[in-house]
């Protein structure tokens, strides 16, 4: 099964995410894995995949890379959106964070 590399990426931010909604906390790197696919389907649900390189030519067709500075979120409506744009201060504090 093809997977493009837009929905990987996505996939794995949603699950970066979804933690630290709930704290605000220091920032984290994710810990994405080689030869795993992230996916994020039509039901909003989750998975990931162990991928081969059988028909890696097959998985690139059609993928975009993600561009640098872009930030995933979850919606209050549960829909995952993506932002291209500044979300860190000045002074490096997340943009959008915590109001406390």
């Amino acid at each position: 099964m093809a997977f493009s590399t837009k929905t990987f990426a996505l996939v794995t931010m949603l699950g970066a995410f979804a933690a630290p909604a709930l704290a605000q906390t220091a920032a984290t790197p994710w810990e994405l894995k080689p030869d795993t696919g992230y996916a994020y389907d039509k039901e909003g649900k989750t998975f990931s995949y162990k991928m081969g390189t059988s028909n890696a030519g097959e998985l690139l067709k059609g993928a975009k890379k993600v561009p640098k500075g872009t930030l995933f979120f979850i919606g209050h409506n549960g829909q995952l959106y993506m932002r291209s744009g500044p979300y860190l201060e000045g002074d490096g504090k997340f943009k959008f964070g915590s109001d406390q």
